[in-house]
């Protein structure tokens, strides 16, 4: 069947392409485990074990490890197994140390993974792009991500959702989201710690509700913070969003009735409008409220491979919504090839909305007086997909 899909996709030049995957290469690890930072003695049970200031676990907590996280023959194949043509890969939140006060180890890491990223990627023969981990709350910032986009030839970033004892929206940032602003740099917001590890310690709960929640309180930062009126980003959230899109409407409700958070010039749901969300939210009813809601050219595939709570079968997921043809274009692919833009030439100018504009010019939009006037409805019959999910 995915076989069948992606010679339909390819007859029509267009690429499906994974906007949320994750590698850890080989040399990185070797690195930090002869710096006594991972422990990589549980590799043939697939799992990897990180020093507590890197990867903000409890110490010795085993960290999921498929070798298609630094096996590349493996990865490739596994893009044939899910129908997908193209991945945009990023460093795992693992890695972010956004709970570590050493300034140094944190850049220290970052450069280095980066690095090893870049090597992995180049390998692929055009089939993986790299996503530039930056470092949020250090200074630093916009310098790594020049070096990448400018000497390493990413297709764009990810960022975590706090970093040095920092918010998202601490003026040490500023820097970075003006870069992020004028190079139009595709941006993956990816959770990166939790707020009350010791209450979800249990039953895998920090990655199963945390990071939903988490997601949904760094993006309510850079709303009421003034981030998003400051900067006009492309901000893709994972996860679908986390809990916001759930939370929006009170969102909503605070800012019309409490003074203290009335602080923006427009309601938020107005600026989750703005942002992008990738598929990975393991339900049909659930994806296509999302798409319903923030219009299929904000919603880009993203499965979270290659960790086991990804989405094994995203083509069809994306296909059980039921969706016109070139709005499903543009969520498998069409709206990634304009947003990682010089990397998708043949599809650069395509359509990647159901009425057939482009992807907008969030500047042109910002200008508007009601930026959510207009929004399409899209009718959707969702229906589940068999054996979905993890």
């Amino acid at each position: 069947m995915s076989e069948q899909l992606m010679s339909a996709r390819a007859a029509r030049d267009r690429p499906v392409i994974d906007i949320h995957t994750h590698a850890l290469p080989m040399p990185l690890l070797r690195q930090l485990e002869r710096r006594g930072l991972a422990d990589l003695s549980g590799m043939a049970d697939h799992v990897l074990r990180l020093d507590p200031d890197l990867c903000g676990l409890a110490p010795g907590a085993a960290i999921p490890f498929p070798p298609e996280q630094y096996d590349l023959e493996l990865r490739l194949a596994s893009l044939e197994s899910m129908g997908v043509t193209h991945q945009a890969v990023a460093a795992p939140p693992f890695v972010f140390a956004s709970e570590s006060p050493d300034a140094s180890l944190v850049m220290d890491v970052t450069r280095r993974a980066n690095d090893a990223l870049a090597e992995f990627v180049a390998a692929s023969s055009g089939r993986l792009v790299g996503l530039a981990t930056v470092p949020v709350g250090l200074p630093d910032a916009a310098e790594e991500l020049a070096r990448c986009m400018d000497e390493l030839g990413f297709a764009g970033a990810t960022l975590g959702s706090y970093g040095a004892g920092r918010e998202l929206d601490d003026p040490v940032n500023e820097d970075l989201w003006s870069a992020l602003a004028e190079r139009r740099c595709f941006t993956l917001l990816h959770p990166s710690r939790v707020s009350s590890r010791d209450r979800l310690a249990d039953y895998h709960l920090v990655q199963l509700l945390g990071y939903p929640m988490e997601t949904a309180l760094a993006v309510s930062r850079l709303i009421f913070g003034g981030v998003l009126d400051r900067h006009d980003l492309v901000l893709c959230l994972t996860h679908g969003g986390g809990c916001v899109p759930g939370v929006a409407p009170r969102l909503d409700l605070g800012w019309h009735r409490k003074p203290v958070a009335r602080v923006t010039e427009r309601v938020p749901t107005e600026y989750l409008r703005r942002l992008f969300y990738d598929t990975a939210v393991f339900d049909t009813k659930t994806l296509a409220r999302l798409v319903e809601d923030m219009t299929a050219r904000h919603v880009l595939l993203g499965t979270d491979a290659p960790f086991d709570l990804r989405d094994q079968q995203p083509v069809a997921t994306v296909r059980a919504l039921g969706l016109e043809v070139s709005q499903e274009d543009a969520v498998l692919g069409g709206n990634a090839a304009a947003l990682l833009r010089g990397l998708f030439p043949e599809v650069a100018g395509a359509t990647v909305s159901g009425a057939g504009s482009p992807v907008p010019d969030l500047r042109a939009r910002r200008r508007r007086s009601d930026i959510g006037a207009g929004l399409a409805t899209l009718e959707i019959e969702s229906t589940a997909v068999e054996g979905h999910g993890p």
